[in-house]
């Protein structure tokens, strides 16, 4: 199982909020340091043609010709936003999709029709216009803070002894460089986020669609399952008791040496065990203790009732939206529920945090290993649970153990 911080990262801001020690041994720093250089440098031949071809596009618009530049220099925020999604993956593993839909008809006019008409289009030249007046300026001077300055100062002895302070200035500047590359670099990915794919504008009809049903199953799921919950608790249940009930009082006007008094004995007794089990599985439906107290007293609560030994980690401040509360909730006991059938574990331990935007909860026992998603087991349905929320699950699991089951939900500070 992949556990360093960088790996499980997937932005440059997340590997310096994870570990904003350990991150300089990865390859975030580089990562950052070559998306703000080709920042750089991409601004740089943009501003040429933009102005150049707007520039030819004014002095020649009175033949005629000078229209279709002006056309050109409005579209080439096209070539400039695809270059942008390239080098957006160098500081964001996830990137942006292109978001423009293909022409309905074929031919030159229908493509410039179709993006004329796009939204997408006048965003790309919205960030094109921001990076060529603003963003690969401040590129090029984070860039000088990080390495001209210090190099500046650390040279100043060389001339003058007594500027020794201004060497050990430019030596915690250098020092610094990876921090604040990576800072800036995050800031600016954001920033093209913001502005390339902004929230709730879709990138296909189709994915919205999707997307959409998704939720409403979701949403259905959850409605269903609190309402078995309330029918089985205001029903079945009652008339469990009920019966139970009814069956002592027969047992009080019966002889105790009576056969038919012993059957009645068992008959109680069975429907005790049956309203037992009917109890467990109205809490595992609809915990009450997880809509009251939340998803760590809920988890205490599991833990509490796991036929192995469980250690808790959980620093999880405040709650958390209902639905990944809930999602993280039946993953954590979907994952318990497999360590108990397959693991012969004596030992587990779950882990849980919150940081980057990210819930994340581990599950780690010390049993025979050898879990595998694609074997029809119970993890292909935890998996599929969690992707219901753009979670996603990674198992490693070798043959001996131990097994570890890290789950991760998007669950963004509110």
């Amino acid at each position: 199982m992949r556990r360093d911080g960088e790996r499980r990262s997937r932005t440059a801001w997340q590997a310096l909020a994870r570990q904003p020690v350990g991150f300089l041994a990865s390859a975030w720093p580089w990562r950052a340091l070559l998306y703000l250089i080709s920042g750089v440098l991409a601004g740089a031949l943009t501003m040429c043609l933009f102005v150049a071809t707007l520039t030819a596009g004014i002095l020649t618009v009175v033949v005629g010709v000078g229209a279709l530049l002006l056309l050109a220099t409005a579209l080439m925020g096209l070539p400039f936003a695809r270059l942008e999604r390239l080098r957006l993956r160098l500081v964001d593993l996830d990137g942006i999709r292109d978001p423009h839909r293909p022409p309905e008809q074929p031919g030159p006019r229908a493509w410039l029709r179709t993006r004329l008409s796009e939204s997408a289009t006048w965003r790309e030249l919205t960030l094109m216009v921001i990076s060529l007046t603003a963003l690969c300026w401040v590129d090029a001077a984070v860039l000088g803070l990080a390495f001209v300055v210090p190099a500046l100062c650390i040279s100043a002895p060389v001339d003058d002894p007594a500027a020794w302070p201004w060497a050990v200035l430019g030596g915690l500047l250098l020092l610094a460089a990876p921090y604040s590359l990576t800072a800036w670099a995050g800031a600016r990915a954001a920033l093209c986020r913001i502005v390339l794919a902004p929230r709730g504008v879709e990138v296909d009809p189709h994915l919205k669609e999707i997307s959409e049903s998704r939720a409403r199953l979701l949403d259905a799921f959850e409605t269903e399952r609190a309402r078995i919950e309330r029918d089985l608790h205001d029903g079945a249940q009652q008339r469990l008791v009920s019966l139970s009930v009814t069956l002592g009082l027969i047992r009080l006007d019966l002889p105790e040496p009576s056969t038919l008094h012993g059957q009645l004995a068992t008959a109680q007794e069975q429907v005790g065990l049956a309203l037992a089990d009917l109890r467990h599985l109205v809490r595992g439906l609809n915990p009450q203790v997880l809509t009251d107290n939340g998803l760590v007293a809920a988890l205490e609560d599991e833990a509490s009732r796991f036929p192995v030994p469980v250690s808790l980690d959980l620093r999880l401040t405040g709650r958390l939206p209902p639905p990944v509360e809930a999602a993280g909730y039946y993953a954590v006991t979907e994952a318990l529920a497999n360590v108990a059938k397959h693991s012969q574990a004596t030992q587990v331990e779950l882990v849980g945090r919150h940081h980057a935007d990210i819930l994340s909860l581990a599950v780690r026992d010390n049993g025979v290993g050898g879990a595998d998603v694609s074997g029809g087991t119970g993890l292909t349905g935890l998996a599929d649970r969690l992707a219901v929320l753009d979670g996603r699950m990674r198992v490693s699991s070798p043959p001996g153990g131990p097994t570890l089951v890290l789950m991760e939900i998007p669950c963004p500070f509110e």
